[in-house]
Formats: C-alpha cells, structure tokens, sequence
C-alpha cells in the first residue's frame, strides 16, 4: 500500500482519498499507537479535536470523533481553531496527543487528518509508520465503562488567546492600525481577538467562512485585498494567514509583501537584542534567500540550514536547544511559546516589534536584509535522481557559482513528489537571475529527460 502519510499527515480530497471511513480507521489505529500504548492501563488516554472551518470538517470530525471513542480514547472538541492552538492545547490540557482536520492553505475540497503527540509536537515518520501498520490490525473496541466519551472543549480558544497574549509580556499593540486577512479561516475569530485585546486598532478582511470559501482569493497565497486594504485604511502594517494559521506574510504600510525571510530577519534581531536568541542561532531552510544570511551575518547571527518542511526545522531546533525558526513561506517557530509555526503568534510579535521600536515594518525589514531577486524554475519530465550525481549538471552549477562568487547562489532540489527539479538562482539583479536559472534549466532538462 501507497504511504498514506505525507510531508504534513494524510491530505487528499475529501470523499475522495480521504473518507469518514479512512478517518475512522485513523483514529481507532492512532486511539492504541498514540494512547493505549503509552497510558498506563488504569488511565483512559486523552485527546484533543481540532478543525478549521472548511465543509468536509464536520463530517470527517465526527468520524474521528467516532473512531476515538469506539477505541476508549476521551475526545474534547475544541471546534474551529488553528492547528497552533491545537498544538497548545494539547500541551496546557496535558492530553495524550491531539487531532488537527486540515488542508492549511489548499482551496476548499481538500482537507487532511494531522496527529500530534504529547506536548503537542509533530509525529516523527516512525510514529506515523507504527498508525499505518495499525490499521491493518483489528480495532480495539471497548464495551461498557471502557467506551470514550466526547465532550466540548468550551473554554478552548479563550485558553489559546490568553496565551498569545502572555507571550508578549506586558507589551501593547496600542497605537496600532492592523489590518488581518484571515483567509476565512481558522483563525477568523481567534486572530481578530487577539490582537483587539493586545490594544490594536483592527481592520478585518477574510473572516466570514462559511466553509466553502477558505483560502478563495483572500490569506497568505492571495495578497492583493490585504495590500490594497493596508494602503487605503492607512495602517501600519497588514498580516495574512493561511486556512489553519500555522503560518504568516505581512504587508508594510506601502503595500509591500514582507515575506517569512523578512520577519525572521526582524525578529530574530529582536530576540538578539534582548539576550533571548538562544546561540545567536537563526534555524531556516536551504530555500531561505541569501539575503537573510548576509543580514543575520552582519548582525552576529548564525545560520543553521535545513531541508525543506517546518518538521525539519523544528528537529533542528529540538537538537540545538533554537530559540527561532522557520522557512520563507511564513512558517515560524518560536521555542519558548509553541511546538509548531503560529501565524497568529508571528504576527503579533511583528506588530509588537513595530509598536516597541516606533519604526515602520518597512524600515525593520530594510534593517534586518536585503532580499536578493530568486528566480525558481520547475524542470519536469526529468530523472530527478541523477541530479547530485550527474557529472555534466555538477559542472553546470559549478560554472554558475563561479560566475556569481559569493553575490548569488544556485540549488537545484528534487522534488519529493514527482519527476520535478527545482532549480534556483539567487543574484544581484533579476536579470541575472533568470539567466543563470535559464541556463542551469536547459543544462537539466537536456541531460536529465526521461
């Protein structure tokens, strides 16, 4: 059988790969890997549902509800919140792992089934392995006094907003306009909460799901209604979420995107300066612009490169004790308040560093780097195998380094998924960019072509 889990749990179109039966078989199987199997025998493990507001939530919600609890698992429904909260909230419940229903950014006939183990942390592949297997195996089902109950979770998103709050320590928004795309979403009501209450003046766009419309023409993948609210309202910056709010862009208050390399940049640079930036370390991926290293470098921070995805970011983070992380499509990791990327935290905390500072978010991200124009080219139809190993290729890129010294640089990345290489350039000038990427493009397709 095909892996059913993928980069960010099981995701697929609902009533298509993902069914209220797989979900049900999920959830029983996730009941004894994830509960049974590490509570002690006399305790009824614990867990937390979350889901974000798209149509095919209720149904498949109710069939995890289902599975868990025909499996002696104890269900708390905590409705629609992002999946950081859901991550929280299994770490402030001290629930033995919890449920996210997702697809974060996909449009609305998507959705996805996301486990997160205690504390709140994102399942290792050898967990999600051990589900997989289970599923195979008959279901335990309890009778009697054995049988979970399912109840609602009702003060669950007044906990979550209590915590954003709590991370900025005292600290005021007051002062602020805001505006906040919540991409009706998940973070449609919690995100505009948050930030009322932290003393900003909001203005709120994308935040009337009615579960059909998440992520259509408004959030992180669409920016246009942001840019042009920020600059007609006036405001000092905008934020935008994705549809489960694990992740945030912003827009200064000119109508420019300030990407996740940006607002790492900001706040890493904050953290510094406030003896919290644990080793002066910044954890990124290899698809973070180079302008981000020569900023972080000229400021005494240090750089530690991962492979794509925020799992890898966050193993990083585990292993060196990081107090920061992320990756340019707005996914940040901040240690001391979450086990995964928040949109809402990030946001706040860049509007916090904007109030605390009184300089435009335009100027902290000028202070922090200089974005390098990146040009990425999709070569598809090729053996992506071959391409670290193929001899004239190598000789390619290391053509292109040369040429660009220590003023660009070149990736070229397999896809996880399909007969794809990712080729990337980043140069002192978009022109040159395109070039070189053209030239390495060509080199690949020519060479590597099935």
């Amino acid at each position: 059988m095909t892996r059913l889990f993928g980069t960010d749990g099981v995701r697929g179109e609902a009533n298509g790969l993902l069914t209220a039966d797989l979900a049900l078989r999920l959830s029983q199987a996730a009941a004894v890997v994830l509960g049974h199997r590490r509570t002690p025998a006399d305790k009824r493990p614990v867990a937390v549902l979350a889901r974000d507001p798209r149509v095919s939530g209720e149904f498949l919600s109710a069939a995890v509800e289902a599975g868990l609890a025909s499996s002696g698992v104890d269900v708390y429904d905590a409705g629609v919140l992002p999946t950081p909260a859901a991550a929280f909230l299994v770490a402030d419940f001290n629930a033995d792992f919890g449920v996210m229903i997702s697809a974060s950014h996909n449009p609305a006939p998507d959705n996805g089934i996301k486990f997160l183990g205690a504390g709140g942390h994102k399942l290792d592949d050898a967990l999600e392995d051990e589900i997989e297997v289970q599923i195979g195996e008959p279901p335990l089902l309890p009778t009697g006094a054995g049988v979970g109950r399912v109840q609602r979770f009702s003060d669950a998103e007044d906990r979550y907003v209590v915590h954003l709050l709590q991370s900025l320590g005292g600290g005021s928004l007051e002062g602020l306009r805001v505006v906040l795309d919540c991409a009706h979403g998940a973070a449609s009501g919690c995100s505009p909460e948050a930030f009322a209450a932290a003393g900003a003046e909001i203005v709120v766009i994308g935040a009337d799901p009615d579960g059909l419309n998440i992520n259509d023409g408004y959030g992180s993948t669409h920016l246009d209604r942001l840019q042009e609210t920020v600059v007609s309202h006036g405001a000092h910056l905008g934020i935008a979420h994705d549809g489960d709010a694990d992740r945030c862009l912003a827009v200064d208050h000119t109508g420019a995107l300030i990407d996740g390399d940006q607002i790492m940049g900001v706040l890493a640079l904050a953290l510094k300066e406030a003896g919290a930036l644990k080793d002066n370390t910044l954890a990124v991926t290899v698809m973070s612009n180079l302008g981000l290293k020569i900023g972080m470098a000229a400021a005494g921070i240090d750089l530690v490169e991962t492979a794509v995805g925020d799992r890898y970011v966050l193993e990083a983070m585990r292993a060196g004790g990081y107090s920061l992380g992320g990756e340019q499509s707005g996914h940040l990791i901040f240690a001391d308040y979450a086990t995964t990327g928040d949109g809402v935290l990030t946001g706040l905390q860049l509007a916090a560093r904007v109030a605390s500072t009184g300089k435009p978010l335009k100027v902290l991200a000028e202070e922090a780097m200089t974005r390098l124009p990146q040009v990425l080219i999709n070569v598809k139809g090729v053996d992506k195998a071959k391409v670290k190993s193929h001899q004239v290729v190598q000789e390619a890129v290391s053509a292109a380094e040369t040429r660009l010294g220590e003023h660009g640089r070149v990736l070229l990345r397999p896809s996880g998924t399909e007969p794809v290489v990712r080729v990337m350039v980043e140069a002192p000038t978009a022109d040159l960019a395109q070039a070189e990427s053209q030239v390495l493009a060509d080199v690949v397709k020519s060479e590597l072509a099935l």
